[in-house]
């Protein structure tokens, strides 16, 4: 084998980890010694042909994905997403139309847990970033907003259905997702507000938030919603009116977060005020957050899910199911990215893993529940 050049950027030691196969494994596979695969892995030898292309065949991918020629990298304007953010913080990136969006790889609004390769750096001046892919997988990207864990799962079987398809999930309560849809910076939201009284919640929120056209919306699950508590519930929280027991330690979720709206209506219903629960002012950003501070028993009660609950062996005491729905731009509807997202919302495969999921019901993902207009928005 030649040497490899230094301006060849090889992927394959990531794509085969990926897979959770050792260099033996991928060796075997292939048909070449193990001491090969390591040579290409850490950039010492290019494979030739035949072998590049048993590589990609085997990974499901293009050669180009696995070996890159780099370039001169050059800076692009961006549009971020996030504050105080630092110079050279990681990036995960999409183009939202002509918008080139970017979000910080790190802190409570990322998803998911542990690392993740960049796509970008941002620059010095904070208003463009350094592009570490190539261009067209950017055209092979989209954004979701939302906060159901279960987004993450969509997300993988979108790239199952199309390997090079990518689903850059970031967290954003019910409120902000939509409104992300409103300023450009999302492909996609995720709601799951309750229903109080006849009207549909997510309905409204997205005909009175987005002013510009049409737009689609699609069931996504059905969740279980509730409290979470220490395993075993020691305290013996079993309604939203035990918050106001003087020794429950409570953590809420920010204003326009879904569960911040179901307490709020449940508060309201029971005669509580918000002063007479100790933590009501306490907020945290994320099921996932809520439920360390009773992990690390800082809080005896957060707002949740009953999948979050059960990933940290906590214990749950439901208030409501609500449905989740997706939020898709009519105008958006034909990207591709979008297109393959559709194709498996309607697949069994999806609605199969779901109803796995604690708390999760499939029945109504990929149903089409309203595509409300401008001109159907409340006054």
């Amino acid at each position: 084998m030649p040497r490899q050049p230094h301006d060849i950027q090889c992927s394959v030691k990531q794509y085969r980890l990926a897979r959770g196969w050792s260099q033996e494994e991928l060796a075997e596979r292939i048909g070449i010694r193990r001491q090969a695969v390591y040579d290409i892995e850490s950039g010492r030898y290019l494979p030739n042909t035949a072998v590049a292309l048993r590589l990609a065949r085997i990974f499901g991918c293009r050669v180009e994905d696995l070996f890159v020629e780099r370039t001169p990298r050059e800076r692009h304007d961006i549009h971020l997403i996030g504050e105080d953010v630092a110079p050279s913080t990681r990036l995960a990136l999409g183009r939202v139309r002509d918008r080139l969006v970017g979000f910080p790889l790190q802190g409570a609004e990322s998803v998911p847990f542990g690392l993740r390769s960049a796509d970008g750096l941002l620059a010095p001046d904070r208003k463009r970033a350094e592009i570490l892919l190539p261009a067209d997988r950017l055209e092979r990207t989209i954004i979701l907003m939302g906060c159901d864990p279960a987004f993450e799962i969509l997300g993988q079987h979108v790239s199952r259905m199309s390997p090079d398809a990518r689903v850059h999930c970031r967290f954003a309560s019910s409120h902000r997702a939509i409104e992300g849809l409103a300023e450009g910076v999302a492909h996609v939201a995720g709601t799951h507000l309750h229903n109080t009284g006849k009207a549909e919640s997510n309905v409204l929120l997205a005909a009175r938030t987005l002013r510009r056209g049409r737009s689609r919306i699609l069931g996504f699950s059905l969740l279980e919603e509730g409290l979470m508590v220490a395993r075993g519930n020691p305290l013996g929280i079993r309604t939203v009116a035990d918050l106001a027991r003087p020794m429950v330690r409570f953590v809420n979720r920010e204003a326009g977060a879904a569960l911040r709206v179901l307490l709020d209506d449940h508060l309201r219903r029971a005669g509580i005020r918000p002063e007479d629960i100790g933590g009501y002012r306490n907020e945290v950003g994320s099921h996932r957050e809520g439920a360390y501070r009773i992990v690390c028993n800082v809080a005896d009660a957060a707002l949740g899910l009953r999948a979050v609950a059960e990933v940290h062996g906590l214990g749950f005491v439901p208030i409501t199911a609500a449905r989740c729905d997706l939020v898709i731009p009519a105008d958006l509807a034909d990207h591709p990215i979008i297109r393959i997202l559709l194709d498996v919302l309607q697949s069994a495969a999806l609605r199969r893993e779901i109803d796995t999921l604690p708390g999760y019901d499939g029945s109504v993902t990929g149903k089409l529940i309203a595509e409300p207009t401008p001109e159907a928005q409340p006054e």
